[in-house]
């Protein structure tokens, strides 16, 4: 099991800035890969970022690629998402998830064993 809490949303103009943290807890964190996805309202959920076990490889989706970047330190079990040059099309409620499958592409929901609660993001114009 992994539990995971969200924390960082808020409110922020255009432009700005943001960095959302998950805090992972239940198991050797080494042995989990993580991503981010986010959920607008009447949208499905969508992909935003993945990192592997060891943190050597990551993953975008090409709306953030560029101004997002996930990262992890598993001495602090946390996972970051620094989010740069917001849009409002980057408004959603953003979830982290974890998984412990191996060959996972990291790129579908499906993959994803644990899910946080959500953090809300809204970004002004």
């Amino acid at each position: 099991q992994v539990q995971l809490v969200e924390s960082g949303g808020g409110l922020v103009q255009a432009g700005g800035s943001l960095r959302l943290s998950c805090a992972a807890s239940g198991r050797t964190l080494s042995d989990v890969a993580f991503g981010w996805f986010r959920q607008a309202p009447g949208k499905e959920r969508e992909f935003v970022a993945a990192i592997r076990r060891s943190g050597g490889s990551t993953y975008y989706a090409g709306s953030v690629k560029g101004r997002f970047t996930i990262s992890r330190d598993n001495a602090k079990n946390t996972v970051y998402l620094q989010m740069n040059s917001l849009k409002p099309e980057d408004t959603a409620v953003y979830y982290c998830a974890a998984t412990t499958r191996l060959w996972a592409s990291l790129l579908a929901a499906a993959e994803y064993d644990y899910w946080g609660q959500g953090t809300q993001v809204t970004v002004s114009s």
